[in-house]
């Protein structure tokens, strides 16, 4: 009798087992023998990437354009540079140029385009001027984060000036990235086109019960005093290394276990991806005690940014009230670092209402992935070549979209002629995005976690913070930076271990002789059931230690006598303002807005007439095709009146005829004849109007009856 296979095959003892075990053993044996060589080579190319001082992981050549570090006022250690588009790519210097900032979160720069596949990759290939915001391994001392903001700005400024024929450059954000772009577009929106934050945080307290726990470990360690006495450790420096171990630290079955394993069981193609990906990962990259310590305190600990006291500088508040340009929200129900709920819930706490976004003539998209994780959004080629790809090229269309709340819908074109994927904005409502989370109430706790944190903190400061210091110096913090696990691991298996080096010279002989063992191999398949089991183990460990989490910090914050000592009843000063008096307030401010709208019903002429129609059809489905923008842009480019107009103006007049419809669309159909006032003008709009209806392939109902009503409004 013997044993079935998941094919229904049956193995006998002999001589099928036998062949099994001996074909597993020389197969499993040459897999280890590799693995370690692979290993060897990452300890190799860490040591290598040390000695050559970090520099970004970038596959694409670059050019100098301003050196942070040579700055006379407050240097920094950050530096403008400029992609070179590789052989057979031109990019067009009066095409929007793009600006990407990487993550400075304990790794270095690169991420954006490290590979062909990348953000970079995608914006060069579009013909796109790109522009990287690059970071260097050790801040200048006493570097801030008002100092980098500044910098950032004045690089952005400079890129605006290199390309005086281009629209505003629009910035990309990646995690980190995505709150410091968010800081120059709140600061300084004069200088800034549509902002892209792809998984990043700006609601650092929101998230859901039971499934977001990196909120809480702030609290459990008692707030920001651990930072303060890592970076006194470290001389003065917070040393990255400590944020990736906490990234780590989030998914123990996949750093402990499973992305090892998968390149011991796929050894044969899994080396360079995991390599190239390795020497970003372990690269650790340090900031400033001020700079942690704001960015703790001041974000993820104090809630600030949402809340629109965020002090940057002498008398400067940033509030993202301030934001003019469009914003692009990218994030993924599978990211356990950003969950969407952080990532998008400051719109529903700043705007409190797509009509108050209306009101200010702001355009807010965003995209919610189903699966891929934190990296993922940055590194993974398929999202790259899809999402990325699709928001580069609709940058410029989503300024001609009317003033709201809109989710990005990218799907699989039919026709392979016209692209990969069809994209179209659908309106959405503060609900969908508030249906994200399970409410706002357990948000409270955290403002009683920023009292403790910043008492804590006092304390640490003024009893122990000067014996560390005293007994600190670069030497001794140097020893504890290379003595850290994640540095340790990586050049204790290198060429520099005589116990590993062997493996140099049996990894070339084994891929010589290399017998990979086939799928339905008995206990290849027991090797992957208990992979399986191990992964299985971890996450219930990782489950229970994430509830237990949450089940303690609940149990201290929500205690009342804490809440008494530090947290009051839990309510933010806002919140005490008379509710009355702000609704009062917010209706005067729409009635205002109402009254300008109505008034522009009937002014201007044939360009903010056409527009309107464009707009009225291209909207009757309540679905704006990107296809239908592109018709826009190209009859603007062309029209014998509309041509003379620059891009910038022509997308200032959309928004205003956008406000005017959503003020009141009837009388802005019926007002069409006063700024339309000749027959000419009236069937030369009704024509570019058939035009847009036709541009996406789909002749829709509601477009069908709106262009109908249209015509007969204007007598056509």
């Amino acid at each position: 009798m013997g044993i079935k296979n998941h094919t229904g095959s049956e193995y006998t003892f002999a001589p099928g087992l036998m062949n099994d075990a001996f074909e597993y053993f020389i197969d499993s044996s040459q897999r280890m023998i590799l693995l370690w060589d692979i290993l060897r080579k990452r300890g190799n190319n860490y040591i290598e990437h040390e000695s050559k001082g970090k520099p970004p992981l970038l596959i694409f050549d670059y050019e100098m354009i301003l050196d942070g570090r040579t700055f006379e006022l407050s240097p920094v250690n950050y530096s403008l540079v400029r992609i070179i588009p590789g052989k057979g790519v031109d990019t067009d210097p009066k095409k929007r140029p793009i600006v990407i900032i990487d993550p400075r979160a304990g790794h270095g720069p690169g991420i954006g385009g490290f590979k062909q596949d990348s953000e970079i990759g995608m914006a060069v290939s579009k013909g796109h001027p790109v522009y990287f915001i690059l970071f260097y391994p050790d801040p200048i001392p006493g570097q801030t984060l008002t100092d980098v903001s500044a910098a950032e700005v004045r690089f952005i400024e400079e890129v605006k000036k290199l390309h005086p024929d281009a629209e505003d450059p629009s910035v990309i954000g990646n995690c980190q990235g995505g709150w410091a772009s968010m800081l120059i577009g709140a600061d300084r929106p004069d200088i800034t086109g549509p902002l892209v934050i792809a998984g990043s945080p700006l609601s650092y307290w929101s998230g859901v019960s039971g499934i977001n726990p990196m909120r809480y470990k702030g609290g459990l360690t008692g707030g920001s005093w651990l930072t303060s006495f890592l970076s006194d450790l470290g001389n003065g420096k917070f040393d990255g290394a400590n944020l990736v171990a906490g990234f780590e630290d989030l998914n123990p079955a996949n750093t402990y276990w499973k992305k090892l394993y998968n390149v011991y069981s796929n050894v044969d193609t899994e080396e360079q991806r995991y390599l190239d990906f390795e020497r970003w990962w372990g690269g650790y990259f340090s900031m400033t005690s001020e700079e942690i310590h704001y960015i703790v305190d001041n974000l993820f600990i104090g809630n600030r940014l949402e809340q629109g006291n965020l002090e940057l500088g002498k008398d400067k508040l940033i509030n993202l009230e301030n934001l003019e340009d469009p914003v692009v929200v990218f994030a993924s129900k599978g990211d356990n670092i950003t969950p969407p709920q952080q990532a998008l819930n400051w719109i529903a706490k700043i705007y409190g209402s797509v009509e108050e976004i209306k009101r200010r003539q702001q355009v807010l998209v965003y995209i919610v992935h189903e699966s891929v994780g934190h990296l993922g959004i940055f590194v993974s080629g398929s999202v790259a070549k899809k999402e990325h790809k699709e928001i580069v090229e609709s940058l410029d269309q989503i300024e001609y979209l009317p003033p709201g709340l809109y989710e990005m819908i990218i799907e699989d074109s039919e026709d392979k002629l016209l692209g990969d994927y069809n994209v179209r904005f659908e309106e959405r409502g503060i609900e969908d995005i508030l249906a994200l989370d399970d409410g706002f109430e357990d948000e409270k706790d955290f403002i009683v976690v920023a009292s403790v944190s910043d008492m804590s903190d006092k304390l640490y400061q003024t009893y122990l913070s000067p014996w560390i210091r005293l007994f600190t110096n670069e030497f001794n913090a140097e020893i504890l930076r290379q003595l850290h696990p994640l540095r340790f691991f990586k050049y204790s298996i290198s060429d520099q271990n005589p116990y590993i080096l062997p493996f140099k010279y049996f990894a070339p002989v084994v891929k010589d002789h290399r017998k990979p063992v086939n799928s339905d191999n008995m206990f290849c398949i027991m090797e992957k059931n208990y992979s399986d089991l191990i992964e299985s183990t971890l996450n219930i460990y990782r489950d229970t230690r994430d509830k237990n989490i949450e089940y303690s910090f609940k149990s201290i914050y929500r205690n009342p006598w804490v809440k008494l000592w530090f947290g009051g009843d839990g309510e933010k000063e806002s919140d005490t303002e008379n509710p009355e008096k702000v609704q009062e307030r917010i209706n005067k401010l729409v009635q205002e807005d109402r009254k300008h709208w109505l008034e522009a019903m009937d002014k201007g002429g044939f360009t903010e007439g056409v527009m309107r129609i464009m707009l009225a059809v291209a909207n009757a489905d309540r679905k704006l095709d990107r296809s239908e923008f592109w018709a826009i842009e190209r009859i603007g480019s062309s029209h014998k009146k509309l041509k003379k107009l620059k891009k910038s103006e022509l997308k200032q007049i959309a928004k205003e005829q956008s406000r005017v419809l959503q003020t009141d669309h009837d009388s802005a159909i019926s007002s069409l004849p006063v700024i339309l006032s000749t027959k000419i003008d009236r069937k030369d709009a009704v024509k570019i109007a058939e035009k847009i209806i036709k541009a996406d392939g789909v002749f829709a109902e509601e477009e069908k009856t709106m262009l109908n009503n249209i015509k007969k409004v204007l007598e056509i």
